[in-house]
């Protein structure tokens, strides 16, 4: 038997032998980057070194998947409950160091600055609120899943159901996401199409999970962690190094952040940025124009385009230029709807290319006191929304069900806070470090010499990376760069000048983030339909191996859907990412909490608490949301609409601000009108909410 399953052995033994077989999995990982380091040097191709990291990570994943494959029922939903705490703790930082902090967290600062904090202190937060509120106490119910425990604690099947329902929408949006960034560092590895990169990406979460479950998935997630951890300290350290000659970002960042904020005075006046951002000024003030009448707009561009072409031939111009007048021709809009929709996306992006650069340190940017106070407003909320949803993530409350004991469920809670702050504590010195080496070694360089990295990553998603000579003077201005946020770590090592192995190695590492992820949220969405809805509502008879055979054939519908679903990349990782906390937020939070430390709360406050929070929380989404209100209405948001339906001038990505607090009032309005839970129930949560903390193994009443 594999030494990831533990047979046999006693929980001190079981530890030894992890120990030694993940020492001797980092030495052969790091001999494995110091071979191909070497062999860039001697020539190997950047797309050969690409393809090895790729099938090195995947054959190595898919490795312990095989090794870990079970059919048991604890061992395939809870690893057999024999989990370490340490070892917990690297896994649920893996599972919770998703595309979105690895990829996106530093990215999303370098943008925003000082406002990007709020993921920090809310992610953070959320897992203080884990320790205190929820894990030692589902720990002690002793439930497989979060929905179970929901069943178990409210009674009958309305509260599981609903839960199922919620948590498949939680993990399914939040999957999506991870995908997304699948597909994007496959396509940067190894040079294949977006869309074809999803696919081979999936086929690296799949045979992790698809035949160990959790088990499979515990003991790739810790892999993954190193994994991770290492690639996204090296380059920050080296970047560190360079301009600052010290090792420790963190400690350096607070003296680059000076350089960084004088800088960003000197290019707020200088006169070519002003240029430009005067002629994106125009760009947007032509588009609002178009608006005003839309099928006169129409009728001028098609023929100033066609007279442009009809021009170029006449005059026997480059075959070049022909195509380019040619290509733009045909991508006039075709009717009235499709033009107004791109004039309103012409007048927004124009419109914030216009806007001088944010200052990175300044708290609560706005125009005016008003604007400062909406931004304010806003940093707090979504701080609330990711605390709240952190702690109430179906996915990583599941991994406190696989310790030993209460003791160890606490104990892996500080291990998850000590393996995130890792990254935590790194990314805003890294989003200063790249601002810093963006700032003053690549704004001013001629356009003819502009480092291949940007044409590179141009490649991949133009929407990512792009520059432009917009007012044709052959410099670059920073207001010429278009940078998106989920390139920023991707593309630290070739900003730095590091080699490509280490570019690699950071995709490998963003991968693993991506990768371990996805794998515990489709195991959770696989697991709410083949325990809770098969075996609790539908078939109480079911066999654990039919149950398990059920959990793997959903899981590979449900990841190909989600494959699907980001391959149309309908919304970027962020606001994904950030939706999934305010569902779960407003869903699952109030239920929890209530149904831990009530004992007066019952199934129909419960049931009718998670429909109107999340129901209040979707809504307001769909109101506010570009992208979501265009599924829902016809036309597009327009300022004026959006103006219209916003409640206290709250941005949309923190919706479970308004859902929480309803969850809990209808929770407890609603209890205290109906009847009482039977006395067994409410002796059961008495009991639970006095834990015994001696360490010993204890599965509550409600046990399997």
């Amino acid at each position: 038997m594999s030494v990831f399953g533990g047979e046999g052995q006693s929980q001190g033994q079981f530890q030894k032998s992890l120990n030694k077989v993940f020492i001797f999995y980092g030495v052969g990982f790091a001999a494995f980057v110091i071979v191909l380091a070497i062999l860039e040097q001697m020539g190997m191709p950047k797309e050969y070194i690409g393809y090895a990291f790729l099938a090195a990570t995947v054959l190595l994943y898919g490795g312990i998947g095989v090794m870990s494959r079970t059919n048991d029922a604890a061992e395939y939903y809870v690893a057999g409950r024999r989990v370490p705490a340490m070892y917990n703790g690297m896994a649920t930082g893996s599972d919770w160091m998703s595309a979105a902090s690895f990829i996106g967290m530093a990215g999303t600062l370098y943008l925003t600055g000082y406002g990007g904090l709020a993921f920090i202190l809310g992610w953070t937060g959320g897992y203080c609120l884990v320790a205190l509120f929820l894990a030692p106490y589902l720990r002690k119910f002793g439930q497989f899943t979060i929905p179970d425990f929901l069943g178990a604690r409210y009674g009958g099947n309305m509260a599981r159901l609903i839960g199922v329902f919620a948590a498949i929408l939680v993990s399914f949006v939040y999957v999506v996401a991870q995908i997304f960034g699948v597909g994007l560092i496959t396509a940067r590895l190894t040079g294949l199409s977006f869309d074809v990169g999803v696919y081979v990406g999936l086929a690296g979460i799949l045979v992790c999970s698809f035949l160990g479950g959790m088990r499979a998935v515990t003991w790739t997630q810790v892999a993954q962690y190193l994994i991770l951890i290492v690639a996204y300290m090296i380059p920050v350290v080296w970047l560190s190094v360079k301009h600052t000659s010290n090792p420790v970002p963190q400690v350096a960042y607070g003296y680059l952040l000076e350089k960084v904020t004088a800088k960003e005075e000197q290019l707020l006046k200088d006169p070519k940025e002003l240029e430009v951002r005067g002629i994106f000024k125009a760009r947007a003030d032509a588009a609002a124009e178009k608006l005003k009448d839309v099928p006169a707009a129409m009728a001028a561009d098609k023929e100033a385009a066609t007279k442009k072409l009809e021009e170029l031939k006449a005059a026997n111009a480059p075959e070049a230029d022909i195509k380019a007048a040619t290509a733009a021709v045909a991508a006039l809009p075709k009717d009235e709807a499709a033009a107004k929709a791109a004039y309103t996306a012409a007048r927004t992006t124009n419109t914030a290319r216009a806007a001088p650069p944010l200052r990175h340190a300044e708290p609560f940017p706005g125009k005016d006191d008003a604007a400062r106070d909406v931004a304010r407003k806003n940093f707090l909320a979504l701080v609330f929304c990711l605390m709240i949803g952190t702690a109430a993530l179906p996915h990583i409350l599941m991994r406190f069900y696989t310790v030993p004991s209460v003791r160890e469920a606490r104990e892996s809670v500080a291990w998850s806070l000590f393996f995130i702050s890792l990254l935590y504590f790194t990314a805003p010195a890294l989003a200063v470090l790249v601002k810093f080496d963006i700032y003053t070694l690549l704004v001013g360089t001629p356009m003819d010499q502009l480092p291949g990295w940007i044409a590179r990553w141009n490649v991949v998603d133009p929407t990512l990376m792009a520059v432009a000579d917009i007012n044709k003077d052959g410099i670059l201005q920073l207001a010429e760069i278009r940078l998106g946020g989920d390139i920023v770590v991707l593309a630290t090592p070739e900003i730095g000048g590091l080699p490509f192995v280490i570019s690699g190695l950071v995709a490998a590492g963003g991968l693993a983030a991506a990768l371990s992820t996805a794998d515990g949220l489709l195991l959770t969405i696989a697991n709410a339909l083949s325990h809770d809805l098969y075996y609790k509502v539908i078939d109480p008879n079911a066999s654990a191996n039919r149950r398990v055979a059920i959990s793997k054939v959903i899981l590979v519908f449900v990841a190909l859907a989600a494959a699907y679903v980001a391959s149309l990349r309908m919304a970027d990782i962020l606001f994904l990412v950030s939706a999934a906390f305010s569902f779960a937020a407003a869903a699952f939070f109030p239920a929890l909490t209530l149904g831990i430390f009530w004992k007066r709360a019952n199934k129909w406050g419960a049931s009718l608490g998670m429909v109107a929070g999340l129901g209040i929380s979707f809504y307001y989404m769909v109101k506010t949301h570009p992208w979501m209100y265009g599924l829902f209405h016809e036309g597009s948001l327009t300022p004026e609409i959006l103006k219209a339906n916003t409640w206290w001038d709250i941005a949309p990505i923190s919706a479970g601000i308004f859902g929480v607090p309803v969850g809990f009032a209808v929770i407890i309005i609603v209890s205290l009108l109906t009847k009482a839970p039977d006395q067994e129930v409410q002796d059961m949560v008495e009991n639970v909410r006095f834990p015994s903390f001696d360490g010993t193994t204890s599965q509550g009443s409600a046990a399997h």
